[in-house]
C-alpha cells in the first residue's frame, strides 16, 4: 500500500465511525471510491466473521490495489489453507505492496503450499518484494529462510539454463551457455569446453564467453587456440574471456593478435594491460610498442612509462635506418620521458624531407619532453606557416558578415512572399507559425538554460567562403603547436591563442590542447573551448585539462555545472585521469541528485576522493529503483566506508539483479558486516559465480573470496 493511504484510512475511519454497523460496510464494499471499498475490507477482517471470507476473495480481484492490499490482509488473517492459492496470484500482482501483503498473509497460514508459494516467488519478484518474502518465511519460523530461498532460486536457474542449452533452438542455447558460464559451477566448464569448437560459431562464440565468465583457468588453452581463427566475433569472444581469466602465459599469443594492426588489435592489447605485471606481459607491451598500430602502439608505451620503459638498444637499431624509423619513433612517443637516452637518435629525423617521418620526430621529441629541441621547433614552424601562407590567403579581405541581411532570415516571418506565384494559399500563415513556434522553442531552452546555470553552445559563425587548404595539409601545423605548448616554449601562449579562433578545426584543436599544457595562463584560455560546438573537440580538450594536473581538473569541474550533455564528456575525462579536488564534491554530488548516466560517473568519482560529505546523497540516491548509476553509487558508498551506509546497501543484498547483489556485498566488505553476516552467508548459495566470492570475500577475516558453488 502507497505510505499516504493506510492514514487517510484511519482518518475515514475515525468520520465513519469506529463501530460502523454490519450493513454499513457491506454497502460500502460497493462504493465506488477504492478507499472506502478498502476501509470496509479492513474493518470486516477486524470483526472475525468467517463467512466474510468469499467478501474478501471478491476484493482480492478488485481493480484498486489499495483493496486488494487490504484483501490480502484480511485473507491472511483468516489462516484459512483454501486462501493460499489465491494468495500466491496476489503474490504475482503489478504492485509491490499487494505483493508484499500477499507474502506476509501466506507467512501466517504455515503450511507447505504456502511455503512453496513463497519459495518460488522469490526469484520471479524485485528486491523490495524479496525482502519481504524472505521475512515471512522468517516469521513462519522456517530455518536459514534466505538461505534457502537463494539456493531454490539458483536450482531453477541451473535448471532452466542446462535445459535450454541441451534442447532448446540456437537462440535459447546461445543465451543459455553465457548464463550457465556466469554460474562459475565445475559442470557448467565441462558443458561449455566441447562446444568452442562448434560448427556454428555464434554458438561457440557464447560458449567462449560463458568459459571467460566462469574463471576456471583450464579454458585459457583451448581458447587461446581460437585466436588463429579468421572468424572476427570468435577471435573477439577469446579475447575478452582471455582478459577474464587473467593468465600471463598467454601474453605472447595476445601480443601477435596486437601487433597484426586488425580490426581485434585494440582488444588484444587491453588484455594485455589488464592481466597482472609479469615478465611475459612487459616483453609483450615492448612488442607492440614498435610493431603495432599507432593507437595500440601509444596505449602499450604510456603503460610502461610506469614500468621503468623498454630496453633501448632495439630501439635505437630501427632508428639508424630509414626503413624502420617510423616504428622506433612510434615506439619513444609511446614511451615518452621514459626514451630520454633515445632523443639524440631522434633529433636528426627533425630535419629530414620525408614528411610522415619529420611528423612522427616532432610527436617523439614533444613526448619526451626535453626542451633542448625547442630552436629546432620553432624553425619548423616558421618554415610551415611560410608554407601554408599563399595557400590560406583570403579570398575576400572583408570580413564576412555574421547577420542575415532585412528579409534572408530563415527564421524570421516575412511581411510579404518573395514568391507569390508559387505560394499557395493558407502557405504564408503556416510559415509564420512554424517560425513563431521555433522561435518559442529556442527561447524556452534558453530560459531553461539559464535557470540551471548552463551555458547554451553557440555554432560557430563561418569566416571563410572556402578554404583552400585540406585538414590533412594542416596536421603538420597542428603537431607544431601542441609539442609547443607541450615543452612551454618561450612565446608559446600568445602563439597558441592566436590560433584558438582560427577557421580550422584542427587548429583550434591543437592550439586548446597545447594552452592546456601551460600552466593555469593556458588553462583559463584552454578551458573556453569545452563550450565549442564540435564533440570531438570537446573531448581531445577535456582528456588535455584531465592530464594537465590539479588546475587543469579544477577547470572541468568549474565548467561541469555549465554544461548540459557534453557533462558526459568531462566526467569520463576525469575519471580516466588522477586525482580529483576536494573542492569537485559538491558540483559532483549535483550530478548524483540529477540522475542518468552522468550519475553513474559522478558516483565512481566521489568514491575515488572518499567524500564522506558525500554520504548522504549517496544513500539518496539508492531510493531511486531504476537508476542507471546504481552499481556505481554502491561501490561508492563503500570505497568511502562510513558505516552509516550499511543498512540501506545491504538491501540490495536481495536485489534481483546479480551485478547488484555483487556490488552491495563488495560495499559491505568495507563498510563492515556484523549485522548483515546472514545474508551474505546465504548469498554464498547464489547462482552467479560474482555474487557467491563477493558475499564470501564480505564474510572472511583476510578478505580473500569463497570458492566453488554450493
Amino acid at each position: 500500500m502507497r505510505s499516504g493511504a493506510r492514514p487517510y484510512l484511519l482518518i475515514l475511519a475515525l468520520v465513519l465511525g469506529c463501530n460502523g454497523s454490519r450493513d454499513q460496510l457491506l454497502a460500502d464494499l460497493q462504493s465506488p471510491r477504492p478507499e472506502v471499498r478498502a476501509l470496509a475490507v479492513k474493518k470486516l477482517a477486524d470483526q472475525g466473521n468467517a463467512d466474510d471470507l468469499v467478501l474478501f476473495t471478491r476484493a482480492a480481484k478488485d481493480l484498486a490495489a489499495i483493496v486488494r492490499a487490504e484483501a490480502a490482509v484480511a485473507l491472511g488473517e483468516s489462516q484459512d489453507p483454501r486462501v493460499v492459492d489465491l494468495l500466491g496470484e496476489l503474490l504475482e500482482d503489478s504492485d509491490e505492496d499487494v505483493q508484499g501483503r500477499a507474502a506476509m498473509a501466506l507467512s501466517k497460514v504455515k503450511n507447505d503450499k504456502a511455503k512453496a508459494y513463497l519459495t518460488l516467488q522469490y526469484g520471479r519478484r524485485g528486491r523490495a518484494t524479496r525482502q519481504v518474502i524472505v521475512q515471512a518465511l522468517k516469521n513462519a519460523n522456517v530455518p536459514g529462510a534466505m538461505a534457502e530461498v537463494v539456493a531454490a532460486e539458483a536450482k531453477a536457474q541451473w535448471d532452466r539454463n542446462l535445459l535450454a542449452l541441451t534442447e532448446g533452438v540456437l537462440p535459447e542455447r546461445v543465451g543459455a551457455a553465457e548464463e550457465l558460464g556466469k554460474s562459475g559451477r565445475p559442470e557448467a566448464v565441462n558443458r561449455l569446453l566441447p562446444l568452442v569448437r562448434d560448427s556454428q560459431v555464434i554458438l561457440a562464440a557464447a560458449a567462449v564467453r560463458g568459459l571467460g565468465d566462469a574463471g576456471d583457468k583450464r579454458a585459457v588453452g583451448p581458447i587461446a587456440l581460437l585466436l588463429d581463427e579468421s572468424f572476427p566475433e570468435l577471435r573477439e569472444a577469446a579475447i575478452s574471456a582471455l582478459m577474464k581469466l587473467q593468465d600471463p602465459a598467454v601474453a605472447p599469443r595476445l601480443q601477435a593478435v596486437a601487433a597484426e594492426k586488425s580490426a581485434v588489435s585494440p582488444l588484444a592489447i587491453d588484455a594485455i594491460l589488464a592481466f597482472p605485471r609479469s615478465p611475459q606481459t612487459d616483453a609483450a607491451l615492448c612488442a607492440v610498442i614498435m610493431d603495432g598500430a599507432s593507437s595500440e602502439a601509444l596505449a602499450a608505451g604510456r603503460s610502461m612509462r610506469s614500468r621503468g620503459g623498454c630496453p633501448v638498444d632495439p630501439i635505437g637499431e630501427r632508428l639508424a635506418r630509414p626503413a624502420t624509423a617510423a616504428s622506433g619513433l612510434q615506439a619513444v612517443m609511446g614511451l615518452g620521458p621514459a626514451a630520454l637516452p633515445l632523443l639524440g637518435r631522434v633529433t636528426p629525423w627533425l630535419n629530414q624531407p620525408d614528411a610522415s617521418l619529420r611528423l612522427l620526430a616532432v610527436e617523439a621529441v614533444a613526448a619526451v619532453g626535453d626542451a633542448s629541441v625547442v630552436p629546432a621547433l620553432q624553425k619548423l614552424y616558421e618554415q610551415e606557416v611560410q608554407g601554408l601562407a599563399s595557400l590560406r590567403a583570403d579570398w575576400v579581405t572583408q570580413p564576412l558578415p555574421e547577420r542575415y541581411g532585412e528579409g534572408f532570415d530563415p527564421s524570421a516571418a516575412s511581411a510579404e512572399p518573395r514568391h507569390v506565384h508559387a505560394a499557395a494559399p493558407g502557405t504564408e500563415d503556416r510559415a509564420v507559425k512554424h517560425a513563431t513556434l521555433l522561435e518559442r522553442v529556442k527561447a524556452l531552452n534558453a530560459t531553461r538554460a539559464r535557470e540551471s546555470g548552463q551555458t547554451m553552445v553557440q555554432h560557430r559563425v563561418p569566416t571563410e567562403l572556402y578554404d583552400d587548404v585540406e585538414t590533412e595539409r594542416l596536421a603538420p601545423l597542428a603537431t607544431l603547436l601542441r609539442a609547443l605548448g607541450t615543452l612551454k616554449a618561450p612565446g608559446a601562449l600568445e602563439l597558441l591563442k592566436g590560433y584558438t579562433q582560427d577557421s580550422s578545426a584542427a587548429l583550434r584543436v591543437a592550439s586548446l590542447v597545447g594552452l592546456a599544457r601551460l600552466g593555469p595562463e593556458g588553462v583559463a584560455v584552454a578551458k573556453t573551448g569545452l563550450l565549442e560546438p564540435e564533440r570531438d573537440l570537446q573531448k581531445t580538450l577535456a582528456q588535455a585539462l584531465a592530464e594537465a594536473g590539479e588546475v587543469g581538473q579544477a577547470a572541468l569541474v568549474e565548467l561541469l555545472p555549465k554544461m548540459g550533455s557534453e557533462k558526459l564528456l568531462v566526467l569520463d575525462a576525469l575519471t580516466r585521469g588522477g586525482s580529483v579536488p576536494a573542492s569537485a564534491s559538491a558540483v559532483l554530488q549535483t550530478v548524483v541528485r540529477e540522475g542518468g548516466p552522468e550519475a553513474a560517473f559522478a558516483a565512481a568519482l566521489l568514491g575515488r576522493m572518499q567524500a564522506k560529505d558525500a554520504v548522504p546523497t549517496l544513500i539518496k540516491a539508492l531510493d531511486e529503483p531504476n537508476s542507471v548509476a546504481r552499481r556505481d553509487v554502491l561501490l561508492a558508498l563503500g570505497a568511502i566506508g562510513d558505516t552509516q551506509a550499511a543498512e540501506v546497501v545491504a538491501r540490495d543484498l536481495f536485489h534481483d539483479l546479480p551485478e547488484i547483489r555483487a556490488a552491495a556485498a563488495s560495499a559491505l566488505k568495507k563498510i563492515g558486516t556484523p549485522a548483515q553476516a546472514e545474508s551474505l552467508d546465504a548469498l554464498k548459495g547464489d547462482y552467479f559465480r560474482t555474487v557467491r566470492e563477493s558475499a564470501g570475500a564480505a564474510l572472511t577475516r583476510d578478505g580473500t573470496a569463497a570458492e566453488g558453488a554450493r
